[in-house]
């Protein structure tokens, strides 16, 4: 893969064992069934790969590679932190601080394109339907390909958005965009993205691994990201963080996430994660969109609300069913990419494994 194609691809988006365990037996039916995903991750090219699962009151943790990864081992988490920047962004609608239909705004130097006379909303930002480009244009000249946002400065997105237009008009039509979620994130907290998700979501829920900011004890913890076999950097950003693009987190972190989107009512996040959850716009009959969230029919008919996630070097997928309160985490630390056709390997494994929970 030259450059160009991987810049392009991955900044538009993403001996075997068991950990041992005491398991009930419920528990136990979680092992055997995660083990056979486990196994089919790494035979898809993972070194190192963690799913857990949460069905009903039951949760369960399973790593696999040479190395023992576990529930509390790091990983680029990707896009799947859209969905905190919308949980931030539901929890001011909440509260009464911003409108979703409320335009997009910034300071003087950061110019909002437009395309007719409605402007971009926060609604727009959220749903994939501002018309924004997946990217700013000038983000990929100057770029590490291994590293591609690090160089990238608030300066270079004023300079960026001025060169902007927008493909159709907000609110009209599905595209999905990290530089709406980033800039979604910059119009809740301009400059203190990173302060405000920790203030606003990982705080209240408690996810003390899910962060930009690589503490040491997590260093120490964290699996490192590959690229066709080969270990690569880690993803930095300064500007467009709220897309997702720089964010740690584990698989205990995840499950706790996913716990609270299960169970609402038993989260200090509540209203927010119903307001997130709920569908705000319709791309096609298997497609809506809530704040942040995807959903899409599971084979049975019920709902399947999920996000995916990757950066250089990691790939990631969360899904969950609240009507048979299942939830799926699937974190690998190598870059994947699908086609038109056929997902990337975790997504498709994170979809089948919690298809066959819900069915179960």
């Amino acid at each position: 893969m030259n450059r160009r194609e991987f810049l392009g691809s991955v900044t538009a988006g993403a001996g075997v064992s068991l950990l041992p365990g005491n398991a009930t037996a419920a528990e136990g039916d979680l092992a055997a069934r995660v083990q056979g995903y486990l196994d089919r991750a790494v035979a898809a090219g993972s070194p190192s790969v963690v799913c857990g699962v949460l069905r009903d009151a039951h949760r369960y943790v399973g790593g696999a590679s040479h190395n023992g990864p576990g529930g509390r081992t790091v990983f680029q988490l990707g896009s799947i932190g859209k969905t905190l920047t919308a949980t931030a962004l539901a929890r001011a609608v909440c509260s009464g601080t911003v409108r979703l239909d409320a335009p997009l705004v910034l300071p003087p130097a950061f110019r909002i394109p437009r395309e007719g006379p409605r402007r971009i909303s926060l609604a727009d930002l959220a749903t994939h339907t501002s018309g924004l480009p997946s990217l700013p244009p000038n983000l990929l000249a100057e770029a590490d390909p291994y590293d591609p946002y690090r160089h990238y400065t608030l300066d270079d997105l004023a300079a960026g958005l001025a060169e902007t237009t927008l493909s159709t008009k907000p609110g009209s039509t599905y595209h999905y965009s990290n530089l709406g979620f980033g800039l979604l994130g910059q119009a809740l907290a301009f400059d203190d993205v990173d302060a405000m998700l920790k203030r606003s979501v990982t705080a209240p829920l408690r996810l003390s691994d899910t962060t930009t900011t690589l503490r040491p004890d997590m260093a120490s913890r964290k699996a490192v990201g590959h690229l066709a076999g080969d270990p690569v950097p880690d993803w930095h950003d300064h500007v467009l963080s709220g897309a997702g693009t720089s964010v740690y987190s584990t698989a205990d972190d995840m499950l706790r996430f996913l716990g609270a989107q299960l169970r609402p009512e038993r989260s200090p996040l509540r209203d927010a994660i119903e307001l997130a959850q709920r569908p705000h716009f319709t791309v096609d009959q298997n497609l809506r969109l809530g704040l942040g969230w995807h959903l899409s029919a599971l084979p049975g008919g019920r709902t399947m609300t999920w996000h995916n996630g990757g950066t250089g070097g990691f790939s990631t997928c969360a899904a969950f069913s609240r009507r048979t309160m299942t939830a799926v985490v699937m974190m690998v630390n190598t870059f994947s990419e699908g086609s038109d056709s056929d997902p990337r390997p975790v997504d498709a494994l994170t979809f089948a494994l919690l298809a066959e929970l819900d069915a179960a």
